[in-house]
């Protein structure tokens, strides 16, 4: 199900996203574990920088949907990478955004409730196309609703299960490039 976010909601969780964070750095920081103050910054720095190439990737609804995943109640935890600098991908985004909505909503009904679930994605441009790693660990509940997920085929979409059990999943997705006429 795709709900509608409005800007005050999405500055809202931004800024809460935010305040939380200062306040572990300014914890750390009254308990003198400068170490520790440097590795939060460190680590927003690499967040930010994999925000800005996602939003570089011109792909605004499947950036959407990963930049506020963890802002929708979900029983996983989402992090996710783009390898490279890149300023466009022409892929069917539509699609892309569509599936892994669907995987989305297929995993968090497959997983244990309040377990430390963990989803990331790497995205990783090629000449040819996309590859979209999706890489879980933790629970998994339901394993035959996630094979019936995944066994389901796409058009122009390539899928490929490398590993899976109770307790891991990895996928790769493969996206082409759009040819010219396909862009129309």
């Amino acid at each position: 199900m795709y709900k509608e976010w409005d800007i005050v909601e999405v500055l809202r969780h931004s800024r809460h996203d935010w305040l939380n964070r200062l306040q572990l750095i300014k914890g750390n920081l009254d308990l003198n574990r400068i170490d520790r103050v440097k590795e939060i910054i460190d680590e927003i720095i690499i967040e930010a920088q994999h925000e800005t190439r996602l939003s570089n990737l011109h792909m605004p609804r499947f950036a959407s949907l990963l930049l506020k995943s963890n802002w929708e109640n979900r029983f996983f935890k989402l992090e996710y990478e783009v390898l490279e600098d890149t300023t466009s991908l022409e892929i069917n985004e539509n699609l892309m955004t569509d599936w892994t909505n669907s995987f989305f909503s297929c995993l968090n009904k497959s997983v244990e409730t309040f377990h430390e679930n963990h989803l990331s994605i790497t995205i990783e441009p090629n000449p040819d196309g996309v590859r979209f790693f999706f890489d879980f660990s933790g629970i998994i509940t339901n394993s035959e609703r996630m094979k019936n997920f995944l066994a389901e085929q796409v058009t122009t979409m390539s899928i490929e299960v490398k590993e899976f059990s109770n307790d891991e999943l990895a996928i790769e997705v493969f996206m082409p490039f759009l040819q010219e006429c396909d862009s129309y």
